[in-house]
């Protein structure tokens, strides 16, 4: 089942952001294995990055071997504090296949 996670970065920039995505995301035409969905933007008093996997042991992979540990090396520029975290199993959701249309595609 997928599963997202949601970081809210209080105070976060898009400049700290770019920082840290090079760090943790350096193909950024590509994501990082298990990874089927990546957004960011900022929003009110911050930053938000929601990224999807296509299961919670993918995610924890990705925290665990790779995001953690280079956060823990210190990103230049990056964010400076944790985040605030949210996850959840994904019950739905539905990508647009036709932008003409605005119909999409459900997947369970």
């Amino acid at each position: 089942m997928a599963y997202a996670i949601v970081h809210f970065f209080p105070g976060g920039t898009k400049a700290q952001y770019d920082a840290t995505l090079a760090a943790v995301h350096p193909d950024r035409t590509n994501l990082p294995q298990g990874q089927i969905y990546h957004a960011a933007g900022a929003s009110a008093g911050g930053w938000t990055i929601l990224a999807v996997h296509d299961s919670k042991a993918s995610w924890e992979r990705f925290r665990d071997d790779i995001l953690l540990p280079r956060l823990k090396q210190g990103i230049t520029g990056g964010f400076t504090s944790p985040p605030q975290e949210q996850a959840f199993e994904v019950y739905h959701h539905a990508t647009a296949t036709n932008s003409e249309t605005g119909r999409g595609r459900a997947a369970a």
